[in-house]
């Protein structure tokens, strides 16, 4: 079971923080494995976060058995860490342990220079700040998040949800993270410079285009076209493209070139097919169609995720 810690301290953003318990340390029955979370701190004294609102924390004076470590802020202006909190993360960096950073929490990772050489992000009212500090780190402006080896970085105080729900994936599969994902009520589509996200399941609530999205999701690996699904729902392509929009909240081609992308990643996480038949299996015309859609909606070529993310 992999063990998490959840860095609170005087004065942390409380949003933040409770994005990391929701994703990390709430308890979680329907898995049969799950986090070991703890929300813990270096300070001996009470904490209060945000707006007063006063926090009871395990006081630790190390990060000994830490597999995961959360950082979900930082005051972006202390560059004078502790020397507890400074042993405790770099003695944790240096056994090769994951470290995710939320919003300002990377300022934390930039003066403990740790992101020396790295690509990294925050939140963007910080990105000057931030590059003028830490000028030897490949800052990325306009993503949610990165993931960089074992270390990742959220761009702001949502995309802490969007970096944790990765972080999940990578740990447990797409499928327990869909799962994590539909609790959060999360958006399927959660666009950055590129489009970084966890396959949300549909909503479940019933609708007059749910019998089309039910069938259209059954038949993914056919080539079938949003004309198709017109006729399927019996309705003109113009109408069918109006309800859509109202019911689903983007066209349909966007939703269907979404599907067959989440079914490909599935493919090329989950097999050992060439890029040809995952094309084939997911309704894409040809492996051309897939790569330029792939690239155009998640920022890399179908090779370069599978060696990312497969197994």
């Amino acid at each position: 079971m992999k063990q998490v810690a959840i860095l609170a301290y005087d004065g942390v953003a409380f949003f933040e923080l409770a994005c990391a318990v929701e994703l990390f340390a709430l308890p979680r029955p329907e898995f049969a494995n799950w986090y070991q979370s703890r929300v813990v701190t270096f300070d001996h004294t009470d904490l209060t976060s945000t707006a007063g609102i006063g926090l009871r924390t395990e006081v630790v004076d190390s990060l000994a058995n830490v597999d995961l470590l959360l950082i979900p802020s930082w005051p972006v202006r202390q560059n004078q860490i502790p020397q507890r909190v400074s042993e405790a993360v770099c003695n944790l960096h240096k056994q090769g342990k994951q470290i995710l950073s939320f919003c300002s929490g990377a300022f934390l990772l930039g003066y403990l220079g740790l992101l020396n050489g790295r690509k990294a992000t925050t939140h963007w009212r910080y990105a000057d700040l931030f590059q003028e500090l830490f000028p030897s780190v490949q800052y990325q402006h306009d993503v949610l998040y990165v993931m960089h080896q074992d270390i990742g970085c959220s761009a702001g105080s949502a995309a802490a949800i969007d970096l944790g729900l990765e972080q999940i994936r990578q740990d447990f599969g797409l499928e327990m993270a869909n799962t994590v994902a539909q609790r959060l009520v999360m958006s399927p589509h959660r666009k950055g410079g590129q489009s970084q996200f966890v396959a949300a399941p549909m909503p479940k609530q019933y609708n007059p285009i749910s019998p089309i999205l039910d069938w259209a999701t059954s038949h993914i690996s056919s080539p079938f076209t949003v004309a198709d699904m017109a006729a399927q729902a019996s309705m003109s392509r113009r109408s069918f493209d109006r309800h859509f929009r109202q019911h689903v909240g983007c066209s349909p081609k966007q939703w269907l070139i979404g599907q067959r992308i989440d079914h490909a990643r599935q493919l090329l996480q989950e097999t050992g097919f060439d890029i040809e038949r995952v094309a084939g299996h997911s309704g894409f015309e040809s492996a051309t169609a897939l790569r330029h859609h792939f690239r155009q909606q998640l920022g890399v070529s179908p090779r370069q995720y599978r060696d990312q993310f497969g197994h």
